[in-house]
C-alpha cells in the first residue's frame, strides 16, 4: 500500500471515531433537535468513511454505497423533520 492510501485509512478512521463521539449526543441530547441534528452527522460522517474507504482500499463500488446512503440520509432527515414539526416537537 502507498502512503497515500495509508493516510486516507487513518482518516476514515479518524472518522469512525468522531461517529463513535457522536453516538452521546444521539442517545443524551437534551432536544429532538440535536438527536436528529447529531443523527444527520452520523449519517454524513458515514458517507465520508465510504468514500474514504472506496479511495484507500481502490475500491469503486464503495462509493455507490455512499452515494446511495448520502440519499436515504437526506430522507430520513425531511421524515424526521416532518414527523417532529407535526408532532409539535419544534420550539
Amino acid at each position: 500500500m502507498s502512503l497515500v492510501s495509508d493516510v486516507l485509512l487513518l482518516a476514515a478512521a479518524a472518522f469512525v471515531i468522531l461517529a463513535i463521539a457522536m453516538l452521546y449526543r444521539v442517545v443524551k441530547g437534551p432536544t429532538m433537535q440535536d438527536r436528529v441534528l447529531a443523527v444527520n452527522v452520523l449519517g454524513t460522517n458515514t458517507v465520508v468513511i465510504l468514500a474514504l474507504l472506496a479511495a484507500g482500499l481502490e475500491e469503486p463500488w464503495f462509493l455507490d454505497i455512499a452515494l446511495v446512503y448520502a440519499l436515504l440520509n437526506f430522507l430520513m432527515s425531511i421524515a424526521i423533520s416532518k414527523f417532529t414539526v407535526e408532532r409539535g416537537g419544534v420550539i
